[in-house]
């Protein structure tokens, strides 16, 4: 079948967006220095720029999140050191085991609830006490806005019993802000607000922003000084980089607050999907960009439904098992949206063709 649109409709992620015209110009004027000598403007603006916006003391500019929650994790723990999170935390499932790999931290993995959150019970109960036998438990990690629990938001109160628990008991908490501008502008609540409890915060700036490139780790003066040497060590120390950071200075300047609309336009997409047939969603559960649905009758796998809309010019992904995602992101309109849910029941109205037994991958 013939693409039906006039271009793609990519809800595959986030991450598909491309820079803006003022992203661009910003990066092509630039004032840049080598940054590893701490000479680079732009880099430092910022650094100081994040750390100013997450409340903490600064902030180290790394190529990506996965970088980000690594050094994060190397500065917290040391070898045989153990840090708790949950089963479906991106750190444990989609970061190839870095901490483990690189560092030696055992992770002691709980299973993460619908919403996201760890029971802080479970949490308490699972902190190793002092005894020879047992590795040391340095590290409590939260996961805000929960992707793979489907974008949803843990709350500030949640976040602060969080942070409470882990230093009544020696531990530091850190955040996996990957997509934490969503879950602010959920809450409708400052970033530093909502990582006031927390010693650290990854933040990223290549997703629902749309910086082309980059994440920024946020803490006191002592931990970024040691993330400072933990990404020099994994090869993240970059020379004049402000030519990318430019592009972040500007998403964080300008794209915070329109992360409202992907969140709108999200519910108008779980809304449309509850009237399809044969979709099974919870609409309650999309609270920012990422919208979870399964596909709860028929023949058709979740892979030959991404083959058919692809060849309708809508591209989502398998998101394991019967569900799939659909990332909302600033290049999706209302309208695409619409086009979206049309596509969908013409995919599952028209059946499995023999062009659609391809299999999508999941990231």
């Amino acid at each position: 079948m013939t693409n039906q649109t006039s271009r793609l409709i990519d809800l595959r992620s986030d991450t598909v967006t491309k820079p803006t015209p003022a992203m661009r110009q910003a990066m092509a004027e630039a004032e840049v220095g080598d940054d590893v000598y701490g000479e680079d403007p732009t880099v430092n603006r910022l650094e100081a720029m994040v750390a100013k916006m997450l409340g903490k003391e600064a902030s180290v500019y790394v190529a990506s999140g996965t970088m980000g929650n690594l050094i994060s994790v190397l500065s917290h723990c040391g070898r045989g050191d153990e840090m708790i999170l949950g089963d479906r935390a991106h750190i444990f499932l989609s970061e190839q085991g870095g901490a483990a790999a690189l560092g030696g931290v055992q992770p002691r993995t709980l299973p993460n609830q619908p919403d996201g959150k760890l029971d802080l019970a479970l949490v308490e109960e699972s902190i190793r006490g002092d005894n020879e036998h047992y590795p040391v438990t340095r590290l409590l990690a939260l996961e805000n806005t929960h992707n793979s629990c489907g974008g949803r938001v843990l709350p500030v109160a949640y976040m602060d019993a969080a942070g409470d628990l882990a230093h009544t008991h020696g531990l530091q908490l850190h955040v996996d802000g990957a997509r934490l501008w969503n879950a602010a502008v959920a809450l409708d609540e400052s970033p530093a607000r909502v990582v006031r409890g927390a010693d650290s915060v990854s933040v990223c700036l290549s997703k629902g922003i749309g910086a082309p490139v980059g994440s920024v780790v946020a803490g006191s003066d002592e931990f970024v000084r040691k993330a400072r040497r933990n990404r020099k060590i994994v090869g993240g120390a970059m020379r004049q980089a402000g030519v990318i950071a430019a592009a972040g200075i500007v998403a964080i300047n300008e794209m915070v607050e329109r992360l409202a609309d992907d969140h709108a336009n999200a519910q108008v997409l779980a809304q449309g999907l509850a009237k399809i047939d044969g979709i099974g969603i919870d609409v309650a559960a999309v609270e920012t960009n990422l919208v979870f649905f399964s596909l709860v009758a028929g023949d058709i796998t979740p892979g030959q439904l991404a083959a058919g809309l692809a060849e309708r010019g809508v591209l989502l992904n398998p998101a394991g098992g019967r569900r799939l995602r659909a990332a909302l992101n600033h290049h999706i309109s209302a309208a695409d949206v619409e086009t979206t849910l049309a596509a969908i029941q013409d995919v599952l109205t028209a059946g499995v063709q023999p062009s659609q037994q391809k299999v999508f991958s999941y990231n």
